[in-house]
């Protein structure tokens, strides 16, 4: 039987890294962008290769009409309902400032996609789940958030990135508690320092970092790190860890002395 997986901010990163994973299970992929379809060629390209179907749904999360586009195409293809939703897409502050001269336009920025996005594209795509579940019970279906360190670790410049990852942590919560009467899994992803473009502008700094002992493992994270640990969620590895965080994190919040 098909599977399907829907990646938000797929095309790219963490999102291109975790789409990568799925499809060398076997997953037929959708992702989400906001770039027109010829710009993300290359990374859907990268998907056929591994031998399976990827298709492209392009749109904005954070807003209403572009969910509602996302899942027009993401559940034509998988026939209804999605078997796995991975919320993935993220922005970052356009410009680092510190808390006291955070702006509220920056603040709905980050939080239109990556809380509020996130939150309503799950409750979509979670009541079509429960239909399909009620008319087909052994059909499987399961939801996995990709948030961040970030939403523990505070960041004194980018506050409005930090609250929304909190908050997607809740989310995560919420919808376990909410599906588990339809044994529809959820879990959140915390992802620590990441190579992808959203970290390019800082790499220097986390370098020196990561050289001088910020994670126990010596190294940045790679988006096939967070790949790999989407793809045994969505095997069904940890049937009994529903709302559960994994740390990809390299031990960075690991406490030491």
């Amino acid at each position: 039987m098909k599977k399907t997986a829907l990646v938000t901010g797929g095309s790219r990163g963490i999102g291109l890294g975790i789409a990568q994973a799925l499809a060398r299970e076997g997953w037929t992929i959708v992702i989400n962008g906001v770039r027109p379809e010829e710009s993300v060629a290359e990374s859907l390209g990268s998907i056929h290769d591994l031998g399976v179907e990827a298709f492209y749904a392009q749109g904005d999360i954070g807003s209403e009409s572009g969910r509602q586009g996302i899942l027009e195409v993401a559940h034509g293809v998988a026939g209804g309902a999605l078997n796995l939703l991975v919320n993935n897409a993220g922005v970052a502050p356009k410009q680092r400032l510190d808390l006291l001269e955070t702006t509220e336009e920056s603040y709905d920025f980050v939080l239109d996609t990556n809380l509020k996005g996130a939150f309503f594209l799950t409750q979509a795509a979670s009541n079509a789940m429960v239909a399909r579940r009620k008319r087909e019970p052994e059909f499987a279906a399961a939801i996995v958030n990709v948030s961040s360190i970030s939403a523990t670790v505070a960041s004194v410049n980018r506050g409005e990135y930090c609250i929304a990852k909190a908050g997607l942590s809740m989310v995560t919560s919420l919808f376990a508690a909410r599906l588990g009467e339809f044994n529809i899994p959820v879990y959140e992803v915390r992802p620590g320092v990441t190579k992808t473009d959203m970290t390019s502008g800082v790499s220097e700094k986390y370098d020196k970092l990561i050289e001088n002992g910020l994670c126990v493992t010596k190294r940045w994270g790679f988006p096939e790190d967070v790949g790999k640990a989407v793809a045994s969620l969505s095997r069904g590895d940890f049937p009994y860890s529903t709302g559960q965080v994994i740390m990809i994190d390299g031990g960075l919040t690991l406490p030491r002395l």
